[in-house]
């Protein structure tokens, strides 16, 4: 049976104290091996994909629509806490409305090479699982170069899962695919696209060209060839790499990169979200 609480102190919940605290989750979560999964589909995602539960928090009147995530959770010795809607509030600090929270162990993260031998082996062309609609075509990879607001990671990621890129390489300084916000904007698609983090930059490209790629630097230097051209181009192995907010792409990795390519706009318009980039690059060239 859920075990009921009712004091937000309880030593029990200690994962899920404090969820708007950025700070302290950035400092939690890595240390403690954990994530936050939020919501009914973002932790059934989770856990097709092999993740393990630490411990579910969800309100009390979520317990007959969730009752088969409550009945495994508690076949294999996870504890699932329930309260209600004011005491879950006062555990995370703010309004669980999705109805449920599991404290989710952190996988390991594979080495940069096993992501890219993996797409080399499916052949390219997206996630080899039903979300992929086409074929094998050419193979891509995103490279997300710094960015720091979790909701255009989570984005970068949903527009990769639904544009059939196969993997995610984030950058050391990249913010957490898995931290909630990150999870949460994706819908639970970082769960499907390959992903890890690499090592600095010139180090990154350098072994994705190793591999037959050619790398792609989304910037607006005057030597940037047009979206348009990278797509005839159609090289067979391709690594788009997208910038932080603001700045974009640093300077030093738009020299190093293969090829620099702009998203051809009008009306003054000089730049776009990186969100909304990513999603322009990842249909063009899929």
């Amino acid at each position: 049976m859920p075990l009921h609480v009712t004091d937000p102190d309880d030593p029990r919940l200690r994962d899920f104290v404090g969820l708007t605290d950025v700070r302290l989750r950035r400092t939690l979560e890595p240390a403690g091996g954990l994530y936050i999964a939020e919501g009914e589909k973002v932790i059934r995602r989770a856990l097709a994909a092999g993740h393990r539960p630490r411990a579910l928090l969800m309100g009390e009147r979520w317990l007959t629509d969730l009752a088969d995530l409550v009945a495994d959770a508690e076949a294999k010795g996870v504890p699932v806490y329930t309260g209600s809607a004011a005491v879950i509030e006062g555990i995370t600090g703010y309004n669980v409305h999705r109805g449920a929270l599991a404290s989710m162990h952190r996988p390991q993260l594979p080495a940069p090479e096993e992501v890219l031998a993996g797409i080399a082996a499916r052949g390219g062309g997206g996630d080899s699982g039903p979300l992929r609609a086409h074929p094998p075509t050419r193979r891509r990879v995103a490279v997300l170069e710094g960015l720091v607001d979790h909701a255009n990671v989570g984005s970068a990621f949903r527009n990769a899962a639904a544009l059939g890129v196969d993997a995610v390489l984030v950058t050391p300084n990249c913010a957490d695919p898995l931290y909630r916000r990150a999870i949460k904007t994706s819908m639970g698609n970082v769960f499907h696209v390959p992903w890890t983090r690499t090592g600095p930059v010139p180090e990154a490209l350098d072994l994705l060209r190793e591999h037959g790629y050619t790398t792609a630097a989304l910037t607006l230097t005057e030597d940037a060839i047009t979206l348009d051209d990278l797509v005839r181009r159609d090289p067979p192995a391709l690594a788009l790499v997208l910038g932080t907010e603001g700045p974009g792409v640093d300077p030093r990795t738009a020299r190093q990169a293969d090829l620099r390519v702009t998203i051809p706009m009008m009306h003054g318009v000089d730049s776009l979200n990186v969100a909304a980039a990513s999603a322009v690059a990842f249909y063009a060239t899929r």
